[in-house]
């Protein structure tokens, strides 16, 4: 049997910007392994198979993101060096710039990796490691809402926004899960990879947790259509934000842009990410969500509707980006919206 001064460590890593939820989500899910599931089968409580604790900049308790304290177990300086570090999300706008706050948790995380610890993150905690420069040359993801910011500031990081966990690095030391609930992914994960696949099974059941194996991608919204800088693409976006289903919609934004047509895909794609085409693909594909969610018209009308004479060419689009079929894609948000609604008796 293995003992408790045997078992893994796992280092939670807790921040003023931390959420409770995700942090003490984590630690909850990593202190079941072993113990649960023997106990909700034949009553006995199992032995523990990991040994989670939380750290910060300084030991005790820490009020953190939503007004919810968290007791540090440890202090950054104190901390023995862990076989698993887990980095909770960060609660900041994508646009706000998060390094410079974080000097003590990067030199942490760095000397954590130098000792050859797990280094693993959940939603936009990728940010941190990314901020380190642990994941230059690596495959990575993070919220899908944060992707963008991550490839803008770390260009070398391969970001792989449709992913909802990502395990890269040398020795695959490196693991991250992507936004919201998938954080539950990276502990599964995790349990399945220090005790076993029957452990992390066994925990999937007691809580009764469904792996997010359809990636991250039909839960988001593409970020990268906010307003630009640039005057003359500015006008641009407000105008295709009300004609996208308009009959050659690019042409339209180049004699409105009054540009040459290679000077406006140029400023256009700096402006935005996007080239004029993805744009309006993007919007077009948001609408076709929207409807699909919120009406019960067949695919062939929402495509029609939202610019798609050709519904099998709408349909392979929707589910390139989406990852999931537009039929798809309804029975599971529209769905939900359908279930929230009845228990709300709407």
């Amino acid at each position: 049997m293995t003992t408790a001064a045997a078992l893994p460590t796992i280092a939670v890593l807790v921040t003023p910007y931390s959420t409770a939820s995700v942090a003490y989500g984590l630690t909850d899910l990593f202190h079941s392994a072993g113990r649960d599931w023997p106990m909700v089968v034949d009553g006995t409580t199992g032995a523990p198979a990991l040994k989670p604790m939380t750290v910060a900049r300084h030991a005790g308790p820490m009020q953190v993101a939503n007004g919810a304290t968290i007791q540090a177990n440890a202090a950054l300086a104190d901390c023995p060096a862990p076989d698993v570090v887990c980095v909770p999300d960060l609660q900041v706008s994508p646009e706000e710039p998060i390094d410079a706050r974080f000097a003590d948790e990067l030199a942490w995380l760095r000397r954590c990796q130098a000792h050859g610890a797990l280094i693993t993150a959940a939603c936009t905690g990728a940010m941190l490691l990314a901020g380190a420069g642990l994941l230059d040359g690596e495959d990575a993801t993070t919220h899908w809402a944060y992707c963008d910011t991550m490839q803008r500031r770390h260009p070398r990081v391969r970001v792989r926004p449709q992913r909802s966990l990502v395990v890269s690095g040398k020795g695959q030391r490196l693991v991250m899960a992507g936004g919201g609930t998938s954080w539950m992914d990276l502990g599964l994960y995790l349990i399945a990879r220090l005790v076993s696949i029957d452990a992390a099974t066994h925990v999937a059941k007691v809580w009764l947790i469904d792996w997010h194996h359809v990636g991250q991608q039909p839960f988001a919204r593409v970020a990268r259509t906010r307003q630009s800088e640039d005057a003359v693409i500015g006008r641009c976006q407000t105008w295709i934000a009300e004609h996208y289903a308009s009959a050659a919609p690019v042409a339209a934004l180049i004699e409105l842009s009054q540009l040459p047509e290679r000077s406006f895909q140029r400023r256009f794609k700096l402006a935005t990410g996007l080239t004029p085409l993805e744009y309006v693909h993007t919007l077009r594909i948001e609408e076709a969500k929207h409807l699909l969610e919120t009406t019960a018209l067949p695919v062939e009308a929402i495509a029609e509707q939202v610019g798609y004479e050709d519904a099998a060419f709408f349909g392979r689009l929707f589910r390139r980006k989406v990852q999931l079929s537009a039929p798809q894609y309804r029975r599971r948000f529209g769905g939900l919206r359908e279930a929230l609604a009845r228990s709300h008796g709407v």
